[in-house]
Parts: structure tokens; C-alpha cells; sequence
């Protein structure tokens, strides 16, 4: 597969140019820390954040449970203004499920979350993003970066927002607007996992030369209220086993908040081999568990939606510097898997981005020395093995785990990572699964359903932002050898092959569907599927997710 080009433009369309010292592109966690630290170091450093959903906080989801140490160290006195959903942990509980029940187990030391709080990551970056203004950012929502800017020597010199008003055909629409184009000395990629700016640097500077392919788990989650009465704010629930076969990774998060709200949802190892698993399926099962289905039985969703994670961890960390631009968040990769936490770690890696670059006059070159020399690095190589120990089952995952643990990660060997999209077994080829799967019958029953409590919204006159380079393998190789596994991995039902008199079978794309999960982009066994950016503002309007 050739690498994306920015499609040609029919016409030269001229563009106005912004100019700061610092453009960051993504206001989630690890973007607005760098913003806000930076600012504290040199309030004469011009910085801007761009953000492709409508408002902060409408794209953003994690569980989410932070440790706080970093965000004490960004805005010491935050506790006496704390975002609006911040609940102290107060107990954990660690269960292994059974189709009709399960065993509470001992917490693992990873997975202890006193001192702890719940948040909600989307209120959280809302609340952040004021704070980051007052200092003197300038923050843009709804600008979607489109495309980086290059010099003759290729250095990074800058984004390129999306064109507004652009139709399905690629025509201009009466309410055309052309993208400006913001240049900066530096430009910070904040995009959280895989961002599809960062996808193309890291081929184009070839960062990933030294380091294994990057891993994924794809998150749903939910958000529903439920009598008062039910609610144990701040009590964490975790659980693997059930739904989930041997074979499969795959977990869930409960978390109580407050005001009769609970926070839930599941993870799935975008490793897995099952081509007919169904991730959504998955999650929707868990919620008719005897132990979880009492606790939301009457009561209702307010917000939903999917999001992927980034779990390779230590041994798939790209080098995060190149000429002119420089990676942090989860768009390094530095999210803690066994803690089940990237908050911390994109607060930190903001953070210690901001201050090397003040320290170096705005030069990227040896950030990625201190990236891996500081903390954030040395608490990924401690864990470094737990999650690839599960590509081989769950008790092996198990038994590795509590090794790594109890040596802290002092093995003399690093276990190896896979690219996600070369796990799939073909049909026939892979042992079916006993799926014990139960009647469902709680909300919502399909994935359309779903769609809706994500609120996303795109103009269905625009240009598709799914990009199937060639939709001939879908209804040829695809469907003999995987079944097309798209039209069960994507959690919104994107993806359709359907049939009309015409053409026969082919592959329908609803991006409107789309919630930006990734999913596609990563699990697709041929890699023929590229997410980009949409019209800017486009997307899911997550509601403290």
C-alpha cells in the first residue's frame, strides 16, 4: 500500500497563515499539560492548541482513574477548584467471572488505587483548557489538523487545518472555507492513540525503526444513572475472565461517582485471534452479569461511546522526536497497562516536553533521551511483559504477571510485540470458542442504539474519512479468508457489505456512524483501511466520558 498523499487541490486555493512559537495538536490531557507548563516556564512563548471536536472534552474518553501526583505538580492548589466529576477512590475490588458468577480475588499491587480519584477525562480537559487560556494559550476547537507542513529538508514546519464546506465529491460547497495553516518553531503531537498525523511521521521518519509495532486494546464505555441507593461513590470494581474466552484479552471497569452515577465499561485486546469476535457484543454481555445487571436494572444511559487504547508499552515506544515536532501522551504510547492508567503518564510526558523545550530554546533533538531516562519510562520497563504474557493465554498471562510483579520487572528478557492486524486467524482456521453467551436484555440492544448516546454528528455530504484504498478485497479475499471481521469489530456498525442488482455485492462505509475509535485503522488484516480527520467539529459530543 502506497503512503496517504493530501489529496490535490483542483485549484490553488489561497490560505491565511498563523505563526506561533508552539502549536499543539490535540486538548486532552497531555496536550493542555504541555500547554499550561510551558506557559508557567515562559509566559512569553506563544502557543496555540488545536482541537478537531466541537468543544474540549466532546472527544475525550477514558474509565478514568488518575493518580494525582503529576497533576499536584502542574497546578499545586487544583483540589481547592477540582473538575466537576472527581469522586476519592475508596475501595477496590478484583473479580474473576464466571458465566453465572465469579470469585473475588486479592488486588493486584498495580490495581490499588488509594489516594486515587475518579474523574471524568472529557470534564476533566474542559476544566483544564480555562485554566490553560488564563495563562495565555490560545485554544481552537472544531480545527481539525488535516495535514503537517514541511520544509525543503522535510523539517516539520506546522499544521494545516481541514477545509470547511467541502462536498462528497470534493467540490466546494456555497460555504467553502479554506484551512489556514499555522507554522511554528515546534509542533507537539497530542493526538492520543494512533493519532493519524503521528501514523504518517512516524513512516515518514521511520521512528519505529528501534522499537516493536505499537499495540491496542479498544475501550467501551458507558455512563448511566441508577437510584442513589445503588451508588458507593468511589468504590472501583475490576473484572477479567467472562465474557471473554481464554484466549482473548479482555477486562471490564465499574466505577461509582456520585449523584447516582456509575461510569462502566470493557476492554478488548484489538491482539485477538477470533475472527467473528464481536468487541461491543462483548461489553453488552458483561452488563447482564448476575453481579453487574441489579446494579443498572432501571436505570438508564446518558452517554456512550468507544475509544482505542495504547498498550505497548516500553518495548513499542517510537522515538518521539524528529526535525521540528515531537510526540507525547498517548500518542508515544505511554499509557500504564497492568495499572489500567495514561493519565499520569500524559500529564507527565506534557510536562517534561514543556521543559525541555524551554531549556533548549525551542529544539526538539534530545527529548527523546529524556523521555527515557525519566519516570514515565522507568514505570513502563517495570511492566513491560505483563500485557504481551497474554498473547498466550490467560492463566500463562496470569502466572507472568505475578512473576513480573513480584521481581518488578527485573527479567532478564523483554517479550516481543505483534502488529494487532497479523493476529487474525482466517475462517477454519481458528479453534471456535465456547461463547457461553447469555440473553441480553438491557440498553441498548443493537449498536445504531449505541450511536445515539454518543451523540455523533457529521455532515453526510462531505468527503468519506475512512478511506478503503481497495474496496475489491472486501467482497473478494476478505470474505473468503476473514468473513469481513469489519462489520464486528467496529462498535457503530460503519462498516456494511451489502448487495444490489447493479453491483453485486460491495462495501457500504456510514461514516456519519463514525466515533473515531480507530479500530478500523489498526485491526483491518489487509491495512488497506485509513482513518483521517474529518470536517473539523465532526465526530461524537461525549458527555462526561
Amino acid at each position: 500500500m502506497s503512503e496517504i498523499q493530501p489529496a490535490a487541490e483542483v485549484e490553488p486555493v489561497e490560505r491565511d497563515v498563523m505563526e506561533y512559537d508552539v502549536v499543539t495538536v490535540g486538548a486532552g490531557p497531555a496536550g493542555l499539560a504541555f500547554a499550561i507548563r510551558l506557559k508557567q516556564l515562559n509566559p512569553e512563548i506563544s502557543v496555540c492548541v488545536i482541537e478537531k471536536a466541537s468543544s474540549v472534552g466532546a472527544h475525550i474518553l477514558s474509565g478514568a482513574v488518575i493518580e494525582t501526583g503529576p497533576l499536584d505538580a502542574l497546578l499545586p492548589n487544583w483540589r481547592d477548584n477540582p473538575p466537576p466529576i472527581c469522586v476519592p477512590a475508596t475501595e477496590d475490588e478484583f473479580w474473576l467471572l464466571s458465566r453465572d458468577g465469579g470469585r473475588k480475588l486479592p488486588v493486584p499491587p498495580g490495581m490499588n488505587n488509594h489516594g486515587n480519584v475518579i474523574v471524568s477525562l472529557g470534564a476533566m480537559c474542559a476544566w483544564l483548557a480555562p485554566q490553560a487560556e488564563a495563562l495565555g494559550v490560545e485554544i481552537y476547537p472544531g480545527f481539525a489538523a488535516a495535514e503537517t507542513l514541511h520544509d525543503a529538508d522535510g523539517k516539520v514546519i506546522g499544521v494545516r487545518i481541514g477545509d470547511m464546506g467541502v462536498a462528497k465529491d470534493g467540490s466546494h460547497k456555497p460555504g467553502f472555507t479554506a484551512g489556514i495553516d499555522i507554522h511554528a518553531k515546534v509542533t507537539v503531537l497530542a493526538e492520543g492513540a494512533r493519532g493519524h498525523l503521528t501514523k504518517r511521521l512516524v513512516k515518514q521518519f521511520r521512528l519505529d525503526a528501534d522499537s516493536d509495532p505499537q499495540g491496542y486494546s479498544i475501550g467501551i464505555k458507558e455512563l448511566w444513572q441508577v437510584p442513589e441507593e445503588r451508588v458507593s461513590p468511589g468504590k472501583i470494581v475490576h473484572s477479567f475472565g467472562w465474557p471473554a474466552d481464554s484466549k482473548t484479552y479482555g477486562g471490564s471497569f465499574l466505577y461509582h461517582l456520585d449523584k447516582g452515577r456509575i461510569a462502566l465499561g470493557y476492554v478488548s485486546g484489538l491482539d485477538y485471534s477470533d475472527p467473528d469476535y464481536k468487541p461491543w457484543e462483548a461489553f453488552q454481555q458483561w452488563k447482564n452479569h448476575p453481579t453487574i445487571k441489579p446494579l443498572l436494572e432501571g436505570g438508564s444511559i446518558i452517554s456512550a461511546g468507544a475509544r482505542a487504547i495504547v498498550t505497548g508499552g516500553w518495548q513499542s515506544l517510537p522515538k518521539v522526536e524528529m526535525p521540528g515536532a515531537l510526540l507525547i501522551g498517548d500518542t508515544a504510547g505511554l499509557l500504564n497497562v497492568p495499572k489500567v492508567k495514561g493519565t499520569h503518564q500524559a500529564i507527565r510526558s506534557g510536562m517534561l516536553a514543556a521543559e525541555h523545550l524551554v531549556a533548549s530554546q525551542l529544539e526538539p533533538e534530545g527529548f527523546d533521551a529524556k523521555l527515557r531516562s525519566s519516570d514515565a519510562m522507568a514505570e513502563l520497563k517495570k511492566v513491560r511483559n505483563i500485557k504481551p504474557g497474554f498473547k498466550r493465554g490467560l492463566w500463562f498471562g496470569m502466572l507472568n504477571a505475578a512473576w513480573e510483579t513480584i521481581t518488578g520487572g527485573l527479567s532478564p528478557w523483554t517479550l516481543k510485540n505483534k502488529p494487532d492486524w497479523s493476529s487474525l486467524d482466517k475462517l477454519g482456521e481458528h479453534e471456535q470458542p465456547k461463547r457461553d453467551y447469555v440473553e441480553r436484555t438491557l440498553e441498548p440492544r443493537d449498536r445504531l442504539a449505541g450511536v445515539y448516546f454518543a451523540a455523533t454528528e457529521h455532515d453526510e455530504d462531505q468527503p468519506v474519512h475512512l478511506r478503503v484504498h481497495d474496496t475489491s478485497v472486501c467482497v473478494t479475499r476478505c470474505a473468503e479468508e476473514y468473513g469481513n471481521p469489519c462489520i464486528r469489530f467496529c462498535p457503530v456498525g460503519v462498516y456494511e457489505i451489502v448487495e444490489d442488482e447493479a453491483n453485486g455485492k460491495r462495501l457500504q462505509i456510514n461514516a456519519a456512524n463514525c466515533v473515531h475509535c480507530k479500530t478500523c485503522d489498526i485491526k483491518d488484516p489487509y491495512q488497506i483501511i485509513d482513518w483521517v480527520t474529518p470536517e473539523g467539529g465532526s465526530g461524537p459530543n461525549y458527555q462526561n466520558l
